[in-house]
């Protein structure tokens, strides 16, 4: 598509001719005509690279439809509203320098342009283009004080279980290959397979037995279909995303055991669960799984798992003529990021707190970082904190990486690590912290307290100086000896201070030591003394005091759910709440602009209305309140 020409000089008898009567000075829709349209104008040059310069149709102006996605997250409008408001609301014409009864665009316009943002890798434009704004006008700085937590976002898709998942991804892979595989090339399997998954679903009424027996008769069909796509002359069909979706949840939830050598006549087995005999001839017994005899399976497909030696692909190398169990893998063999559900392979599961403050979801993880102003509003001021990051990642993913994540997307929209950093305890690491005083920055939270039992005296309670290499013990005894371990896979560095014979005779023995334990020994992180040095400084008033100033995150993230709809993803995929996610920030820093000028503007106003009624006015020089 290519570009109209663009032009911001308004037409006679337009909107804006009639702005001093419809629009007061204070006005939303005038104020972000004022503040935000004319940085969306600059923007163009970037949502250039979007368009072909001279092919296609002409496309709808970029910066109408970019200032219509701020706009509707701003009135908390969808789509199709959005665009009957261009159609009938002299604000929203005015805010973009429209004129009203100028033609209007299809709904799937914006989501054109929402999808074209994402293939040009300008998802975050609408938000660095407000924060530019902001701080070109002295209301964010490049470097400040910033505040950052994090708040879940669902999925528009719901948590499956393993059974269900498993299922829809070969109904999903199925659906994939009868589209482009003729009849005839069709596998031996294919019909059984087909009314299996596609034209059946499996009843939940089953017990548990039944139910384990469909996973496993599931991961089989998985590994047949799997290893039949991937035979000679059939790769083409196997680059599938369906089918590349099956193949990962397939090693997400199964494993692949070898067996014994089979009968190259036999058939394929029946299915085994936990508990039951297994089949003669193979090396599953007393595994949840399935058996697929290779040579039948070879005999059955071409370039099966029978013939085709090592399949990294789906796990384990299949010998010829050898008996394969598919089994399915124990709940702790599960990672964290698997498949929840194949319409969102992207939307992971997470759960924070325990018992009746136990909250779990599945979708995505969002990062908010905002200013941080320690002074003092006056009455009805509103806030002087702006957003300087929102970041989207998986749900399963920790804080610590978000936080990462999110000095990375600040560090390309040109802002500066903040000197001062309010988190909560999830942020805080010993190496976290000594990193932050390396590089002369704070990061203000509370550390998480060393594991404790009852009745015993836990890390906290000794004074531990890993520099001095020396551990003090509650009842005041020096460590004896201090040992430097490494891990070799990961290089994370610890020491071990002991205290031998002080043990011995020690009369707080019993609050120390545990049953069968000669003496103690205490094991620390390399930068376990700045560690320390915060949890005893959180216990102080002065810290909680500061401490204060994290709170109004929570307040943040509140109107960005509550105000903005943030909690819901609109759409699947990561990249897509990304977007969504930037948008809403985009219009929170919009709104959160607009008040404060309207305010100034009021604040001037009664300024001068004083002036003006007091009796010294003519000696007093005009001043206006900020």
């Amino acid at each position: 598509m290519s570009l109209p020409d663009f032009s911001t000089q308004g037409e006679l008898f337009s909107t804006a001719g009639l702005s001093a009567s419809l629009f007061a000075a204070t006005d939303r829709y005038r104020l972000f005509a004022k503040l935000v349209y004319p940085h969306l104008v600059r923007a163009r040059a970037k949502l250039e690279k979007c368009y072909c310069a001279d092919n296609g149709r002409v496309a709808l102006e970029p910066v109408l439809l970019l200032g219509v996605n701020i706009l509707q997250d701003l009135d908390g409008m969808p789509d199709r509203q959005a665009v009957e408001m261009l159609r009938y609301h002299a604000g929203w014409n005015f805010a973009l320098n429209r004129q009203l009864g100028d033609a209007v665009f299809h709904p799937t316009s914006l989501v054109n342009f929402r999808r074209r943002l994402l293939q040009h890798e300008q998802g975050a434009l609408g938000f660095a283009t407000i924060l530019d704004a902001l701080v070109e006008a002295g209301l964010v700085s490049r470097q400040s004080r910033q505040r950052l937590d994090a708040t879940q976002m669902f999925a528009r898709v719901a948590r499956m279980n393993r059974l269900d998942c498993v299922r829809e991804s070969l109904r999903l892979a199925l659906q994939e290959l009868a589209a482009v595989v003729e009849g005839g090339a069709r596998p031996p399997f294919w019909v059984r397979l087909w009314e299996r998954y596609v034209e059946s679903q499996a009843d939940y009424r089953a017990g548990a037995e039944a139910l384990g027996r469909k996973l496993g008769e599931a991961g089989a069909d998985a590994w047949e279909l799997l290893a039949w796509v991937r035979g000679p002359e059939r790769g083409a069909w196997a680059q599938g995303a369906q089918v590349q979706l099956l193949a990962r949840v397939f090693g997400e939830q199964f494993d692949m055991v070898g067996g014994q050598p089979a009968p190259l006549a036999q058939e394929k087995e029946g299915v085994e669960i936990e508990g039951s005999p297994a089949p003669p001839g193979t090396a599953a017994a007393g595994a949840a799984g399935a058996v697929r005899e290779s040579a039948a399976a070879s005999e059955e497909c071409p370039g099966s798992a029978a013939g085709a030696g090592d399949q990294p692909e789906l796990g384990l190398p299949v010998p010829a003529q050898v008996a394969v169990a598919v089994v399915p893998k124990g709940k702790g063999q599960l990672d964290s990021d698997r498949v929840q559900n194949p319409h969102d392979a992207e939307a992971t599961y997470a759960v924070k707190g325990q018992g009746a403050h136990k909250k779990e979801h599945v979708g995505f993880k969002v990062q908010v970082a905002e200013t941080v102003s320690e002074g003092v509003l006056a009455p009805g001021e509103p806030t002087r904190n702006f957003l300087t990051g929102i970041v989207t990642h998986r749900a399963h993913e920790s804080d610590e990486v978000g936080a990462a994540k999110m000095e990375q997307e600040q560090a390309a929209m040109g802002l500066a690590k903040p000197p001062v950093q309010y988190v909560d305890g999830a942020y805080v690491s010993a190496q976290k912290l000594a990193q932050a005083h390396a590089e002369g920055r704070e990061i203000l939270g509370p550390a998480q307290p060393a594991p404790r039992k009852e009745g015993r005296f836990s890390v906290e309670d000794f004074q531990v100086q890993v520099e001095r290499r020396e551990a003090v013990c509650p009842a005041g005894k020096s460590s004896l000896q201090c040992s430097r371990l490494e891990e070799e896979a990961t290089g994370k560095v610890s020491y071990r201070f002991e205290f031998s014979t002080h043990c011995h005779e020690c009369p707080r023995r019993d609050q120390c030591l545990g049953e069968g334990q000669r003496h103690r020994t205490v094991v620390v992180g390399e930068h376990h003394t700045v560690l320390q040095a915060r949890r005893q400084e959180q216990q102080t008033e002065a810290f909680k005091t500061r401490m204060k100033q994290r709170n109004a995150i929570e307040g943040t993230q509140s109107e960005l759910v509550r105000g903005h709809g943030l909690r819901r993803a609109r759409s699947r995929g990561l990249a897509k709440a990304r977007l969504q996610n930037y948008f809403i920030g985009a219009a929170c820093n919009v709104k959160r602009w607009i008040r404060r000028e309207a305010w100034k503007l009021r604040q001037a106003a009664l300024a001068l209305a004083t002036r003006e009624l007091s009796p010294d006015a003519a000696a007093e020089p005009a001043t206006l309140v900020n």
